[in-house]
C-alpha cells in the first residue's frame, strides 16, 4: 500500500473512530450512529482535499446507492479552503501566458474574492476593450473575474483518483460492497474532474449559454475574455449582485424575488426540455440576482448534456409527475436506459403511483410533499431498492432540478415547481408532437395524455 493509500484509510479510521464516540459507540441508536458515521465521512473527504471534494458532491447525486444520511452530509460539503499566496497564483498566469499578471490585465488584486479546492479568484480589469463572442462590448477598465487553477491542483486530484480507484477495485475483489459499483463511479468521477480542470470548456459552455439565453433580458451569464483566457486561465465578465443567501439585502433594493424565482424554473427547464445543455451545479454560491432584475448564472464547471430523444423522454417524464402517471413515468425512463425487470415491473409501477398521489396537489399539504426533490430523490431511492441500474447522468439531473427548486425557494418559499413546469411541459410536448412523423407515432399515447388532462 502506498503512503498515499496509508495516509487515505489513515484520516477515514480516524474520522470513523470519532463518530464511534458521538454515538456512545452504537449504544444512542442505529439512527445517530449512521448519522455519527455519515457526517465523519464527509469530514474525512473535506480533509483529503480536492479530489475527495468533488467525489463526494457526485455522491450528493446518488440516492440510488448511498444512504439518505450520506447524501445528506456530502450535499453540504463545504468546498472553500485556504487561499494561496498571490505569488502562486501569479506563476500559473505567468506559466499560461509568458508574462506577469500586471501586463496583462490593469489593477490584478492579490486578494481573491473567493477559493475552492480547484481554483480561485481574484478581480481585476481590462487594459483594453474587448468584443466578446456573444453580447455588447467590456470596455477598456472594466471589471473581471480571473479564474486560476490552484498550482499542483490537477496532479493531485489525478494521483488521488488512481490511488482511490486501487483501492476500490481491492474492495470489489474482497466482495466487501453490494449496493455500490465503486470502480465505475471513480470512472464516472474521473472523466467528469477531467472536463472541469480545462477552464477553456467552462468558457465554451458560458459562450454558449449566453446564446441560447439572448433574447431573454432576465437571464444572464458572464462574457468570456478569450485572449486573456487558457487552460488554467479564465477571464470573465465580473457581475455585481447579491448571492441568494443575501435576500434581505436585495429585497431592501426592490428586487421581484417572485418572478426571478418563476423565471430561473423555467429558464433552467429550457436549458434541459429545450437546449439539452444545462448548468449541473446550481446552488447558492452559483446564482446571483442582480440591481437590474436579472438571474446571473457563475461558475459553468459542470453541465450536463441531452440528446434530442432523451430530452423528449426527459419531457414525458416531468409530463408524468405533473399528471401523477406512473406508466408513463416507467415507459419513458426505460428509453432513459432505466431498465425494469419484468418481475418487477408491477411492485415498482405500484409502488411508483404510491409516490406519485403522496404529492400534495397546488396549495394543498406542504413544501416538503408538493416538491419535485421529493418525487425525484425518492424514485431515485426506489429504484435503489429493487436493484435497478441507474444510468449516468441520471441522477446528475434530478440533483440538478431539484437544486434549482431549492434555489427558487430561497427567492420565493411559496412557489410551487410541480404547477410552473406544468404548462410549460405542455407547451414542450405540445410542439414536439405537432411534428409530423412523431404525430403518427405518438397518437395514441397523446389522446390518453389528453384525456388525464382533462379529467385531472
Amino acid at each position: 500500500m502506498s503512503s498515499r493509500a496509508r495516509q487515505i484509510a489513515g484520516v477515514v479510521l480516524r474520522h470513523q473512530a470519532r463518530a464511534l464516540a458521538r454515538s456512545a459507540f452504537g449504544l444512542a441508536g442505529r439512527a445517530r450512529l449512521r448519522a455519527a458515521s455519515a457526517r465523519a465521512w464527509r469530514e474525512a473527504f473535506e480533509e483529503l482535499g480536492p479530489a475527495f471534494i468533488k467525489l463526494g458532491q457526485l455522491i450528493s447525486v446518488r440516492p440510488d446507492e448511498f444512504s439518505d444520511e450520506i447524501v445528506a452530509q456530502m450535499q453540504a460539503m463545504q468546498d472553500a479552503v485556504p487561499a494561496l499566496p498571490a505569488a502562486a497564483i501569479r506563476e500559473v498566469v505567468r506559466s499560461e501566458f509568458g508574462r506577469d499578471a500586471d501586463e496583462l490585465w490593469d489593477c490584478f488584486e492579490d486578494e481573491p474574492v473567493a477559493s475552492a479546492s480547484i481554483a480561485q479568484v481574484h478581480r481585476a480589469r481590462l487594459k483594453r476593450a474587448y468584443r466578446p463572442v456573444w453580447g455588447g462590448e467590456l470596455p477598456a477598465g472594466a471589471r473581471v473575474a480571473v479564474k486560476v487553477i490552484r498550482p499542483g491542483a490537477a496532479e493531485a486530484i489525478r494521483a488521488d483518483v488512481a490511488v482511490a480507484r486501487r483501492l476500490a477495485e481491492a474492495v470489489v475483489r474482497r466482495g466487501l460492497v453490494r449496493r455500490i459499483d465503486p470502480v465505475a463511479l471513480l470512472d464516472e468521477f474521473a472523466a467528469s474532474v477531467e472536463r472541469e480542470l480545462d477552464l477553456r470548456v467552462e468558457g465554451r459552455f458560458a459562450d454558449r449559454f449566453a446564446f441560447d439565453f439572448r433574447d431573454d433580458p432576465v437571464v444572464q451569464a458572464p462574457r468570456i475574455v478569450w485572449p486573456l483566457t487558457a487552460r488554467r486561465v479564465l477571464t470573465m465578465e465580473f457581475i455585481e449582485g447579491w448571492r441568494l443567501t443575501e435576500v434581505d439585502r436585495a429585497l431592501a433594493e426592490g428586487v421581484d424575488f417572485y418572478g426571478l424565482a418563476v423565471h430561473g424554473a423555467e429558464a433552467f427547464m429550457r436549458q434541459v426540455f429545450v437546449y439539452g445543455r444545462y448548468h449541473a451545479d446550481l446552488h447558492p454560491a452559483n446564482v446571483f440576482v442582480t440591481p437590474e432584475n436579472r438571474i446571473a448564472y457563475l461558475d459553468f464547471g459542470i453541465v450536463g448534456y441531452l440528446t434530442p430523444q432523451e430530452r423528449y423522454h426527459i419531457t414525458q417524464v416531468m409530463a408524468a409527475l405533473v399528471y401523477r402517471d406512473p406508466d408513463r413515468a416507467l415507459t419513458h425512463s426505460a428509453e432513459l436506459g432505466v431498465h425494469v425487470p419484468p418481475e418487477k415491473v408491477q411492485t415498482v409501477r405500484r409502488e411508483l403511483g404510491e409516490l406519485l398521489d403522496a404529492l400534495a396537489r397546488p396549495g394543498e399539504g406542504t413544501n416538503e410533499t408538493s416538491s419535485f426533490a421529493h418525487f425525484g430523490y425518492g424514485f431515485l431511492r426506489l429504484l435503489g431498492r429493487h436493484g435497478i441500474e441507474i444510468p449516468s447522468g441520471y441522477g446528475m439531473l434530478i440533483k440538478s432540478l431539484a437544486t434549482v427548486e431549492g434555489c427558487s425557494r430561497m427567492l420565493y418559499p411559496e412557489i410551487d415547481i410541480i404547477a410552473t413546469a406544468q404548462p410549460f411541459t405542455t407547451r414542450v410536448l405540445a410542439k414536439a408532437l405537432a411534428d409530423p412523423a412523431v404525430l403518427r407515432e405518438r397518437m395514441p399515447e397523446a389522446v390518453r395524455a389528453a384525456l388525464r388532462v382533462l379529467v385531472s
